[in-house]
């Protein structure tokens, strides 16, 4: 039995793991409008049809046009690889960000946080086709967000679109796909060129672990497959850090009871098809051939204990100076840090999120009084921010 300190350790503990691990049952949602945008006869990459694919997402604020009709205000903010739009109405989220005076103020934006396709509310294997749900990619994903915003939001332009992780990937292909129709793209916790080496063994091995057990049986399971326990295993491995869970468990007791506790919570809340195809979407990845197609500023942050992302591939360095008008902002391993779940916490960056809407303004100021030459103050000579250790 867990002694009374360890209990406590864990229920303090208890709202920094929602971040690590973007859990949609941790979440702690604040107001927020809900809705469904259904597409008929939605054509995946592959060639499938689903009759009726459903979107669901959250809206938060109004739409404001100016008065050529176009949307000023809009924020389309994308979700990790588990997660739903709402997991950032949690307060170290939406309370750094969306509140009266914060750079997103939902009194002066409108801000659109989709569900993607097979997760949160959004049709999924788990609704009743399991294995033969159409087999999704990124590509599928963003283009149901775009018809989303346009079609069922009648949403003509963004002012940012910033993703976490999944969201973050999928925010550089957002700048490649529709590079006119964004004042800026911010990519957290995400690099611009097709997963490869450990990231892609380690969701290999995600995979793996599902599809060969005989329980999964081909998706018609009627008990969760024994498969999934080891699928969740590497999925806490991706997301955690070790000082933040060295903190939580400083004891032999206190780590096995962290872990059970964690794995039988995750265990109740997960579809083994929906987890497995969440993770094989990433299969068609790569923004890398495109970059010099982004033409909205980019600022791009990741975090120095990111197990997903580590920075000494130096994949960033690399790539970003391809990226016409981009910043790169590394966070350090600190106290606040909390791995790949940096991302989740405005609270260690959003200072470089108001500079960026900054320089939006100050271009949209210009290209107002007709100065097209100086429409954007570039980025470029600031390649690389190495933040104060927080």
């Amino acid at each position: 039995m867990p002694t009374k300190r360890t209990a406590t350790v864990l229920r303090r503990l208890a709202a920094a793991l929602a971040l690590l691990t973007a859990a949609p049952a941790l979440a702690q949602p604040a107001a927020g409008t809900e809705g469904d945008f259904v597409l008929r006869q939605f054509r995946f990459t592959d060639g499938s049809v689903l009759p009726e694919l459903r979107i669901h997402y959250t809206t938060l604020g109004r739409p404001r046009r100016d008065a050529a009709g176009e949307v000023r205000n809009a924020v389309l903010i994308l979700h990790g690889t588990t997660g739903s739009g709402r997991n950032f109405l949690g307060p170290a989220f939406a309370g750094e960000l969306f509140g009266p005076g914060q750079p997103l103020d939902t009194a002066a934006h409108y801000v659109i946080l989709p569900d993607g396709i097979g997760t949160g509310k959004s049709s999924k294997p788990s609704d009743g086709l399991r294995a033969r749900f159409p087999r999704y990619g990124y590509e599928d994903m963003v283009t149901a967000q775009y018809r989303l915003v346009t079609e069922g939001l009648r949403v003509n332009h963004l002012l940012l679109v910033m993703g976490t992780s999944m969201g973050g990937m999928q925010t550089w292909m957002w700048g490649e796909r529709y590079p006119d129709f964004m004042d800026g793209l911010v990519p957290l916790a995400s690099v611009p060129t097709q997963i490869a080496g450990r990231n892609r063994m380690m969701r290999k091995m995600i995979s793996d672990a599902i599809r060969s057990d005989p329980d999964w049986r081909g998706g018609d399971y009627t008990a969760p497959p024994r498969g999934l326990y080891g699928a969740l295993e590497m999925l806490f491995m991706m997301t955690s850090s070790p000082l933040t869970l060295q903190r939580a468990a400083p004891t032999r007791d206190s780590a096995d009871a962290y872990i059970s506790s964690w794995m039988r919570a995750r265990m109740a809340a997960t579809d083994a098809n929906d987890f497995l195809y969440q993770f094989e979407a990433s299969r068609d990845y790569d923004p890398s051939p495109r970059l010099e197609r982004i033409r909205a500023p980019v600022l791009a942050i990741n975090s120095a204990d990111d197990l997903v992302n580590p920075p000494e591939l130096g994949l960033m360095e690399r790539l970003m100076p391809r990226v016409r008008d981009g910043r790169y902002v590394l966070i350090p391993t600190g106290e606040r840090t909390r791995g790949h779940g940096t991302h989740s916490l405005p609270a260690l960056w959003k200072e470089h999120l108001v500079e960026l809407l900054r320089r939006i303004r100050s271009a949209k100021q210009q290209a107002s009084r007709g100065d097209a030459e100086t429409q954007r103050e570039s980025f470029s000579s600031f390649p690389l921010c190495l933040c104060a250790s927080v």
